[in-house]
């Protein structure tokens, strides 16, 4: 059995930790445990029309965001790795400064110390100089530092196919392999002949 923790924090995004856990859903090799923060759940009602019931049964086990000594909070529990997704500034700053003040940092903290992964999806742009201080301390220290950036090579149709493909990607990271989802995967990308792109260039009057 595959342990995976998910935390959703207050960021944009929430459908990035909910497309996850249903992901992962379908892999009945895969224990799911989820930290919600208290802002994640207003951010939720603001982007969904999910029922938090619905949200909470995809995971195999429901931790308070408050609850600093739950089993994920411990070196000792194994898991596969950690997905922050959405990742709020407040959350990564926390975890990059070691401050393990609430479950979501602290179980963090503790998959770096063990030398597992942990995936920061950050969820803020334009980033200051301050931010990017703190995610290359992050990255140093061994985070991957993975901002859902969508993809359109493989021409998406849908708002579900670009989610999927930056998931499918993050799960990637942790070794875990599901029948894909992602949109266009076996496509050929066409490109323009070299007389297209001239004509292109021409059109928007480029030189």
């Amino acid at each position: 059995m595959k342990r995976v923790i998910v935390g959703i924090t207050g960021a944009t995004g929430t459908i990035y930790g909910v497309r996850l856990m249903e992901l992962m859903r379908t892999d009945p090799e895969i224990e799911i445990h989820l930290v919600m923060s208290k802002s994640a759940k207003l951010t939720l009602k603001m982007e969904h029309d999910l029922e938090l019931e619905y949200i909470n049964g995809l995971a195999h086990e429901v931790h308070d965001p408050g609850n600093i000594g739950a089993t994920i909070s411990s070196g000792s529990f194994h898991s596969e790795g950690m997905i922050v997704a959405p990742c709020s500034i407040k959350t990564m700053s926390n975890i990059a400064a070691g401050n393990t003040g609430d479950l979501i940092s602290r179980a963090a903290d503790v998959i770096l110390k063990e030398r597992r992964t942990l995936i920061v999806a950050i969820r803020e742009t334009p980033l200051h100089i301050g931010h990017l201080e703190n995610l290359t301390k992050l990255a140093r220290i061994g985070a991957v530092i993975f901002p859902p950036v969508p993809a359109f090579y493989n021409r998406p149709k849908s708002l579900q196919e670009i989610v999927d493909q930056s998931c499918m990607r993050m799960l990637d990271q942790l070794h875990i392999h599901l029948e894909s989802p992602r949109a266009g995967a076996k496509k050929a990308v066409c490109l323009p002949s070299a007389r297209s792109r001239r004509t292109l260039l021409t059109d928007f009057g480029a030189n």
